[in-house]
């Protein structure tokens, strides 16, 4: 009997230790990588850095001040849009107008939210128009002579002051945001300005051919 126990034992240590040698190891995560400014390389982030949290490029000056002015100049359009649907004519144009102020809203929120985890205060867009940071030359903005004429116009008249003065203006959001896009540092706002360029320069060439 003894000597069974001492068979059984070694049998079941060869067992225990194979298990043991066979279980499976973790499968490997994919690495994050956070792309590198122009000129730089890409950083693989360590598991700290993801587990953490904190950004390995902190935001810096280019980051905040395209926030806060996106925000002013995003509440411009959306409120050219709200225009639209009482005084366009062409219904694809009214479309259009609906898609920008769906589209621009919500990237308002974001940029906001944007803001606040990174310390500095929302811009409140319903007082965009009296901040601070209208102040700032911003440029495709609207003058106020030019939103009182889109404001009394109607029909085919309003229609074609709306493209002129909506294709400025999302050429101007282009522009700034080729700006952060080189000096800035945030990867988030980077996206935020990749997304920009890429829906505003498809709805310019919808604008440039809306009306026929």
């Amino acid at each position: 009997m003894a000597g069974r126990r001492i068979v059984c034992g070694v049998v079941l240590g060869i067992a225990l230790a194979g298990a043991a040698c066979t279980s499976p190891e973790p499968a490997p995560s994919n690495p994050v990588v956070q792309p590198g400014r122009p000129g730089e390389a890409n950083h693989t982030l360590s598991p700290e850095e993801i587990e953490s949290g904190v950004p390995v490029v902190p935001p810096n000056a280019a980051d905040y001040t395209y926030a806060e002015m996106m925000i002013v100049h995003h509440q411009q359009a959306v409120d050219m849009a709200a225009l639209a649907p009482d005084r366009a004519a062409n219904t694809s144009l009214k479309g259009l107008a609906s898609r920008i102020a769906d589209t621009q809203g919500p990237e308002i929120g974001a940029m906001n939210e944007w803001l606040r985890r990174n310390g500095k205060p929302a811009i409140d867009p319903s007082h965009a128009g009296h901040s601070g940071h209208a102040a700032h030359p911003m440029p495709g903005m609207a003058t106020q002579e030019q939103l009182d004429r889109l404001k009394a116009a109607t029909g085919a008249a309003f229609d074609a002051l709306f493209v002129e003065l909506m294709t400025r203006h999302h050429q101007g959001a282009i522009e700034m945001a080729d700006v952060v896009r080189k000096d800035g540092s945030d990867v988030r706002v980077q996206e935020m300005a990749d997304n920009i360029v890429a829906e505003q320069s498809d709805e310019i060439v919808r604008l440039r051919t809306i009306l026929g």
